[in-house]
Protein backbone atom coordinates (compact mmCIF):
# COMPACT_ATOMS: atom_id res chain seq x y z
CA UNK A 1 0.00 0.00 0.00
CA UNK A 2 1.23 3.26 -0.95
CA UNK A 3 1.93 5.92 1.65
CA UNK A 4 0.19 9.46 0.77
CA UNK A 5 3.15 12.24 1.83
CA UNK A 6 1.88 14.44 5.54
CA UNK A 7 0.45 17.56 4.44
CA UNK A 8 2.23 20.71 5.48
CA UNK A 9 1.04 23.27 7.83
CA UNK A 10 0.78 26.55 6.25
CA UNK A 11 3.15 28.80 7.73
CA UNK A 12 1.53 32.26 8.70
CA UNK A 13 3.54 35.50 9.55
CA UNK A 14 5.18 35.62 13.26
CA UNK A 15 5.27 39.08 15.19
CA UNK A 16 8.32 39.93 14.31
CA UNK A 17 8.20 39.65 10.30
CA UNK A 18 4.57 41.78 10.90
CA UNK A 19 6.80 44.36 12.75
CA UNK A 20 8.99 45.08 10.27
CA UNK A 21 6.58 44.76 7.40
CA UNK A 22 4.91 48.08 9.97
CA UNK A 23 7.93 49.61 10.94
CA UNK A 24 8.58 49.94 6.41
CA UNK A 25 5.26 51.17 5.99
CA UNK A 26 5.81 54.04 8.71
CA UNK A 27 8.79 55.01 7.50
CA UNK A 28 7.52 55.06 3.86
CA UNK A 29 4.49 57.12 4.97
CA UNK A 30 6.25 59.34 7.37
CA UNK A 31 8.94 60.38 4.34
CA UNK A 32 6.34 61.16 2.27
CA UNK A 33 4.78 63.33 4.58
CA UNK A 34 8.15 65.11 5.71
CA UNK A 35 8.50 65.60 1.53
CA UNK A 36 5.15 67.10 1.48
CA UNK A 37 6.07 69.20 4.48
CA UNK A 38 9.92 70.43 2.76
CA UNK A 39 8.09 71.11 -0.44
CA UNK A 40 4.95 73.06 1.00
CA UNK A 41 7.39 75.08 3.24
CA UNK A 42 9.50 75.73 -0.06
CA UNK A 43 6.52 76.95 -1.60
CA UNK A 44 5.76 79.18 1.55
CA UNK A 45 9.16 80.76 1.52
CA UNK A 46 8.55 81.91 -2.33
CA UNK A 47 5.47 83.38 -1.41
CA UNK A 48 7.26 85.59 1.41
CA UNK A 49 10.99 86.18 -0.26
CA UNK A 50 9.66 86.66 -3.85
CA UNK A 51 5.81 87.50 -3.92
CA UNK A 52 5.00 89.88 -0.69
CA UNK A 53 9.16 91.01 -0.76
CA UNK A 54 8.69 91.43 -4.84
CA UNK A 55 5.57 93.72 -4.29
CA UNK A 56 7.13 95.82 -1.70
CA UNK A 57 10.15 96.54 -4.62
CA UNK A 58 7.47 97.35 -6.75
CA UNK A 59 5.86 100.15 -4.75
CA UNK A 60 9.36 101.45 -3.64
CA UNK A 61 10.39 101.32 -7.61
CA UNK A 62 6.80 103.10 -8.68
CA UNK A 63 7.85 105.84 -5.98
CA UNK A 64 11.34 106.34 -7.39
CA UNK A 65 10.34 106.39 -10.57
CA UNK A 66 7.18 108.66 -10.36
CA UNK A 67 7.56 110.81 -7.28
CA UNK A 68 4.35 109.72 -5.75
CA UNK A 69 2.92 106.29 -4.29
CA UNK A 70 0.97 104.21 -6.94
CA UNK A 71 -2.74 105.03 -7.81
CA UNK A 72 -1.78 109.26 -6.69
CA UNK A 73 -1.44 112.21 -8.98
CA UNK A 74 2.12 113.88 -9.36
CA UNK A 75 -0.12 117.66 -10.02
CA UNK A 76 -1.63 117.46 -6.61
CA UNK A 77 -0.24 114.38 -4.28
CA UNK A 78 -1.38 113.01 -0.94
CA UNK A 79 1.21 110.59 -0.21
CA UNK A 80 -1.82 108.12 -0.47
CA UNK A 81 -2.15 104.90 -2.81
CA UNK A 82 -5.09 105.99 -4.94
CA UNK A 83 -5.37 109.06 -3.63
CA UNK A 84 -7.55 108.10 -0.29
CA UNK A 85 -8.28 104.88 1.33
CA UNK A 86 -9.79 102.54 -1.31
CA UNK A 87 -8.22 99.43 -2.16
CA UNK A 88 -6.00 99.12 -5.40
CA UNK A 89 -6.54 96.14 -6.46
CA UNK A 90 -6.19 93.38 -9.36
CA UNK A 91 -6.51 94.97 -12.96
CA UNK A 92 -6.25 98.63 -11.73
CA UNK A 93 -2.68 98.16 -9.76
CA UNK A 94 -1.52 96.17 -12.62
CA UNK A 95 -2.26 99.30 -15.13
CA UNK A 96 -0.72 101.80 -12.70
CA UNK A 97 2.74 99.42 -12.53
CA UNK A 98 2.73 99.15 -16.36
CA UNK A 99 2.24 102.65 -17.08
CA UNK A 100 5.07 103.38 -14.59
CA UNK A 101 7.45 100.81 -16.36
CA UNK A 102 7.80 99.11 -12.98
CA UNK A 103 8.83 95.36 -12.62
CA UNK A 104 5.89 93.08 -10.75
CA UNK A 105 7.06 89.58 -9.22
CA UNK A 106 5.76 86.53 -10.95
CA UNK A 107 2.31 85.96 -9.79
CA UNK A 108 0.03 83.40 -10.89
CA UNK A 109 0.43 83.59 -14.90
CA UNK A 110 1.15 86.75 -17.26
CA UNK A 111 -1.83 89.19 -16.44
CA UNK A 112 -2.49 88.17 -12.55
CA UNK A 113 0.93 89.04 -10.80
CA UNK A 114 -1.08 90.41 -8.32
CA UNK A 115 -2.53 86.12 -7.34
CA UNK A 116 -0.31 83.81 -6.13
CA UNK A 117 -1.49 80.16 -6.04
CA UNK A 118 -0.49 77.63 -3.54
CA UNK A 119 -1.31 74.26 -1.39
CA UNK A 120 -2.83 74.56 2.06
CA UNK A 121 -1.56 72.03 4.50
CA UNK A 122 -4.35 69.70 3.86
CA UNK A 123 -3.11 69.95 0.00
CA UNK A 124 -6.02 71.94 -0.93
CA UNK A 125 -5.51 74.75 -3.23
CA UNK A 126 -5.39 78.75 -2.29
CA UNK A 127 -4.74 81.53 -3.68
CA UNK A 128 -3.31 84.74 -2.05
CA UNK A 129 -4.52 88.40 -3.51
CA UNK A 130 -2.48 91.47 -3.01
CA UNK A 131 -3.82 94.88 -3.29
CA UNK A 132 -2.16 98.18 -1.74
CA UNK A 133 -4.31 100.32 0.53
CA UNK A 134 -4.17 103.47 2.79
CA UNK A 135 -5.73 101.81 5.92
CA UNK A 136 -4.97 102.86 9.90
CA UNK A 137 -2.18 101.57 11.46
CA UNK A 138 -1.32 102.15 15.16
CA UNK A 139 2.34 103.62 16.19
CA UNK A 140 4.36 104.85 19.52
CA UNK A 141 2.67 107.72 21.23
CA UNK A 142 4.67 110.29 23.01
CA UNK A 143 5.21 107.95 26.14
CA UNK A 144 6.39 104.45 26.90
CA UNK A 145 3.96 101.69 26.32
CA UNK A 146 1.37 104.06 24.62
CA UNK A 147 -0.26 104.04 21.36
CA UNK A 148 -1.73 106.27 18.58
CA UNK A 149 -3.28 106.09 15.36
CA UNK A 150 -2.27 107.45 12.21
CA UNK A 151 -2.37 105.87 8.82
CA UNK A 152 -0.12 104.11 6.31
CA UNK A 153 0.22 102.62 3.23
CA UNK A 154 0.22 98.63 3.27
CA UNK A 155 0.12 95.72 1.18
CA UNK A 156 -2.71 93.83 1.95
CA UNK A 157 -2.50 90.23 1.46
CA UNK A 158 -5.93 88.10 1.36
CA UNK A 159 -6.09 84.51 1.43
CA UNK A 160 -3.02 83.82 3.59
CA UNK A 161 -3.67 80.26 5.56
CA UNK A 162 -2.85 81.16 9.11
CA UNK A 163 0.52 78.93 8.83
CA UNK A 164 1.52 81.16 5.88
CA UNK A 165 0.65 83.96 7.87
CA UNK A 166 2.73 83.39 10.77
CA UNK A 167 5.70 81.79 8.37
CA UNK A 168 5.68 85.36 6.49
CA UNK A 169 5.18 87.73 9.81
CA UNK A 170 8.02 85.50 11.39
CA UNK A 171 10.48 85.99 8.41
CA UNK A 172 9.64 90.21 8.18
CA UNK A 173 9.41 90.83 11.35
CA UNK A 174 11.52 88.37 13.25
CA UNK A 175 8.88 87.35 15.07
CA UNK A 176 5.15 85.76 14.94
CA UNK A 177 2.59 88.70 16.24
CA UNK A 178 -0.04 89.74 14.82
CA UNK A 179 -0.61 92.76 16.35
CA UNK A 180 2.61 94.71 16.24
CA UNK A 181 5.45 95.01 13.75
CA UNK A 182 5.65 95.43 10.01
CA UNK A 183 3.34 92.49 9.37
CA UNK A 184 -0.53 92.56 10.92
CA UNK A 185 -3.30 90.71 10.85
CA UNK A 186 -5.81 93.47 9.39
CA UNK A 187 -8.05 93.31 12.43
CA UNK A 188 -5.23 94.18 15.10
CA UNK A 189 -3.72 96.66 12.88
CA UNK A 190 -5.21 99.90 14.24
CA UNK A 191 -5.41 98.51 18.17
CA UNK A 192 -3.96 101.45 20.27
CA UNK A 193 -3.06 99.01 23.04
CA UNK A 194 -0.10 97.29 24.33
CA UNK A 195 -1.41 93.81 24.22
CA UNK A 196 -0.27 91.34 21.67
CA UNK A 197 -2.04 89.29 19.85
CA UNK A 198 -1.99 85.65 18.27
CA UNK A 199 -3.29 85.06 14.64
CA UNK A 200 -6.95 85.09 14.96
CA UNK A 201 -7.37 81.71 13.12
CA UNK A 202 -5.32 78.68 12.97
CA UNK A 203 -4.46 75.39 10.61
CA UNK A 204 -7.73 73.22 12.65
CA UNK A 205 -10.21 75.32 10.77
CA UNK A 206 -11.88 75.25 7.66
CA UNK A 207 -12.64 77.90 5.37
CA UNK A 208 -15.75 78.85 7.32
CA UNK A 209 -13.66 79.11 10.57
CA UNK A 210 -15.28 76.11 12.53
CA UNK A 211 -12.48 73.97 14.18
CA UNK A 212 -13.49 70.52 12.62
CA UNK A 213 -9.82 69.55 12.51
CA UNK A 214 -10.63 67.00 9.18
CA UNK A 215 -7.89 66.57 6.94
CA UNK A 216 -10.00 67.00 3.29
CA UNK A 217 -11.35 70.65 4.51
CA UNK A 218 -10.03 73.68 3.23
CA UNK A 219 -7.43 75.49 5.17
CA UNK A 220 -9.13 78.89 7.20
CA UNK A 221 -7.81 82.32 5.78
CA UNK A 222 -6.86 85.45 7.02
CA UNK A 223 -5.95 88.98 5.80
CA UNK A 224 -2.91 91.10 6.76
CA UNK A 225 -1.25 94.14 6.02
CA UNK A 226 2.70 94.69 5.04
CA UNK A 227 3.88 98.20 5.90
CA UNK A 228 5.09 99.81 3.02
CA UNK A 229 6.22 102.97 3.84
CA UNK A 230 7.13 103.75 7.46
CA UNK A 231 6.86 107.39 7.71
Amino acid sequence: MMRTAPHRRSRGFTLIELSIALLIVALIVGAVAAGGDLQRNASYQRVSSAFVRGWHLAFISHKEKTGVVPGDTASAPTGKVNGDASELCGTALRNVMYAAGVRMPAGRAEGRETEYVYLDSNGNPQAVEVCMQYVAWSVPGSTAGSYVVQNRNVLVMKGLTPDLARLIDATLDGQADARFGSVRESIYANLADATSREWSKDNRMNYTGTADNRDESQVAVVTAYYLLDPE
